[in-house]
C-alpha cells in the first residue's frame, strides 16, 4: 500500500513538471514571436502600433496558464474540487448518521 502511495506522489508530481514545462515551452513561443511580430509592425507600419494587440489577447491566456501551472489561486484548482466535494460527501453522510 505504502508504494502504491508512493506511486501516486511521483504521477502527481511527474504532471506538476509537464504542466510547468509546457507553461515555460509557451512562454518562450509567446517572447520569440512578440519579438517577430515587434519587429515586423516597427518596420513596416510604425504609425500603427499594432502588435500591442496580439501581445493583450496572449498575454491574457499566458497569465491563465500561469495561474493554472503555479496554482495562484487555489479555488481554481482539481484538488479544491476534490476537496470541496469530499467535504460535502462527508456532510451528507453525517447528516444521515444522525437521523439513523
Amino acid at each position: 500500500m505504502d508504494s502504491n502511495s508512493d506511486f501516486e506522489k511521483y504521477q502527481k508530481a511527474k504532471k506538476q513538471v509537464e504542466e510547468i514545462k509546457g507553461f515555460y515551452v509557451h512562454f518562450m513561443a509567446y517572447i520569440v514571436i512578440m519579438c517577430v511580430l515587434v519587429f515586423i509592425n516597427l518596420k513596416y507600419t510604425p504609425e500603427h502600433l499594432w502588435f500591442v494587440y496580439s501581445m493583450l489577447g496572449w498575454g491574457l491566456g499566458l497569465f491563465f496558464h500561469a495561474v493554472k501551472v503555479f496554482n495562484w489561486f487555489p479555488f481554481m484548482s482539481k484538488n479544491w474540487e476534490e476537496k470541496k466535494l469530499q467535504q460535502y460527501m462527508d456532510e451528507e453522510k453525517s447528516k444521515s448518521n444522525k437521523y439513523q
